[in-house]
């Protein structure tokens, strides 16, 4: 197995990995905001039904599409050479299938008038996704596990920090668009409490990611 192949192996299976983590947050979220509320007895299993459907029918499958395709043109890129031209080129040719898989832009009227602010928030995640995804591909140093490959490839915690943080901005911003106008969104039922337990879960996670970075470079 040459480097690219078991570093490709690492970085997905870590998201997948958190791919996982996030639909059961999601769901445990979705019960705790139905927790209180008046006429929840009704909205309560319109709501449960819809994610679990979700969950069940769509997230992974769509979101296990972005992750290949965004490992998979990482590897076109580095046998392309990652110039800005080859760089550009490659992700005007791959957006319109990331988009086709982007959980947000699934969830929105396309006909609504902030549905292309998502669309440009898609664009860049992509973008800043194949620019660290590129560096993790080509380590070549020996390493054990996705841990090994981050210290390597983000030489230190301040550089890893500082992309960590640009990834989640945009995440932030992508929600923020939706909690700006409900509307935005193509369910009707329950789609307050969907947007707050969504907003609580990038919260979390956020927390989570970044106690993962202390304990990748060994900070507390």
């Amino acid at each position: 197995m040459d480097h690219i192949e078991r570093n490709y192996q690492f970085v997905k299976e870590r998201m997948i990995h958190q791919m996982e983590n996030s639909i059961k947050l999601g769901r445990k979220l979705i019960d705790t905001e139905l927790d209180t509320g008046f006429l929840n007895f009704i909205i309560k299993p319109i709501v449960k039904s819809f994610y679990d459907y979700w969950a069940k029918n769509n997230v992974r499958g769509k979101t296990l599409k972005q992750i290949n395709l965004t490992l998979d043109v990482g590897i076109k890129l580095l046998k392309n050479r990652t110039t800005h031209d080859n760089f550009t080129r490659i992700v005007n040719e791959s957006l319109p299938k990331y988009i086709e898989a982007d959980q947000t832009s699934l969830q929105c009227n396309k006909q609504h008038k902030n549905y292309d602010r998502i669309l440009e928030v898609a664009k860049e995640t992509f973008i800043n996704y194949l620019k660290e995804v590129v560096k993790l591909l080509e380590v070549k140093e020996d390493v054990d596990d996705y841990g090994d490959l981050c210290r390597i490839a983000f030489k230190t915690k301040e550089i890893a920090e500082k992309n960590l943080m640009r990834q989640l901005d945009f995440t932030d911003r992508g929600i923020k668009i939706v909690e700006e106008d409900l509307s935005l969104l193509k369910i009707y039922v329950g789609r307050r409490i969907i947007v707050k337990a969504l907003r609580r879960g990038f919260e979390l996670t956020k927390k989570e990611f970044i106690e993962g970075l202390n304990d990748t470079y060994n900070q507390k």
